[in-house]
């Protein structure tokens, strides 16, 4: 295998904004305590999360020629992630995230870009083969991906690699659309909010608790795990399950601490760690990101994640 994790998915930017403030109509100008651009994307944040803790990773994705897309590519190659499947569409242009950040909320303000134009005609079928495991984020951003999503996964799984998704929000609040792909999904992600929206749909009826929404994603894939803020994480596999309390550290932002858990997460699973385990590694990943603003200055090194947790 050439690699050991490719991550297929949405490339853009953040550029987050802090300060207890609200915008305000009317042309009125408000002060920020802070203001930084950087890598965003669920995808992307994973990617370079789990290329931290010293596995190799390839990125399969689309932007446009322009600033922000070589913004994006560059950060993911400094990284260290083969961006060598990164296509460049002169028709489209890299979206962008505006986060507004206050100390206990933050609102997201997304222009697609050419996310929404990424599909299966931009993904190398070799790096498909070559690869230990497959990830994807963001699959309600991805309408263009979304048909063919199953059909990628199973190409996956048939040439021996194991696969993981985080949905992240559904903006049309449907949570629809994932019948067909979670029987080929080894690995299931969401946080609290996405777990109950999405075991609701499935079961017909909403879960009585995050744990009650735990049992009915583990009925549908081999591996699941809930992201519950700082409070705790969950998981499941068949009978066992996991439930861990994350470190505490000095809080900066938690933009990218969910995606930086996932890279937690799949790291242990292709390592073969008990689930236990697996989700320590999660969460201490997830919670030493958020010592910095962004989604990729603090992510750990796989030493320091096994020290925290």
């Amino acid at each position: 295998m050439r690699y050991d994790v490719l991550v297929v998915g949405e490339l853009n930017a953040d550029l987050i904004l802090r300060g207890d403030v609200e915008p305000a109509w009317g042309q009125a100008e408000k002060l920020l305590d802070d203001a930084t651009l950087t890598l965003g994307s669920s995808s992307a944040i994973f990617a370079c999360g789990i290329a931290r803790l010293g596995l190799k990773v390839a990125f399969a994705g689309l932007i446009g020629d322009d600033m922000l897309g070589r913004f994006c590519r560059d950060a993911l190659a400094d990284r260290g992630v083969d961006v060598g499947g990164v296509v460049v569409d002169p028709a489209q242009r890299t979206g962008m995230t505006v986060i507004l950040q206050r100390p206990d909320d933050r609102a997201m303000l997304t222009f697609a870009g050419a996310m929404a134009h990424f599909g299966a005609a931009h993904i190398s079928t070799d790096m498909l083969r070559t690869t230990r495991h497959v990830h994807v984020g963001s699959y309600y951003m991805q309408p263009t991906l979304q048909p063919d999503l199953p059909a990628i996964f199973a190409m996956a799984q048939q040439a021996g690699a194991t696969t993981s998704l985080d949905t992240n929000w559904d903006p049309a609040g449907t949570w629809a659309g994932l019948d067909t792909l979670l029987p080929v999904t080894s690995c299931f992600i969401p946080n609290e909010g996405e777990a109950l929206a999405i075991a609701g749909t499935l079961a017909g009826t909403p879960p009585a608790n995050v744990d009650a929404a735990l049992d009915i994603l583990a009925g549908r894939v081999s591996l699941a795990a809930v992201k519950c803020g700082a409070n705790r994480a969950i998981a499941a596999s068949g009978d066992a399950r996991a439930d861990i309390m994350p470190p505490r550290v000095a809080f900066v932002d938690a933009v990218g601490a969910g995606d930086t858990f996932n890279a937690g997460f799949v790291y242990g699973m292709l390592a073969g760690w008990d689930l236990a385990d697996c989700l320590r590694l999660a969460v201490a990943c997830g919670s030493l990101s958020t010592r910095a603003a962004g989604g990729t200055a603090a992510q750990p090194t796989l030493d320091e994640a096994l020290a925290a947790g």
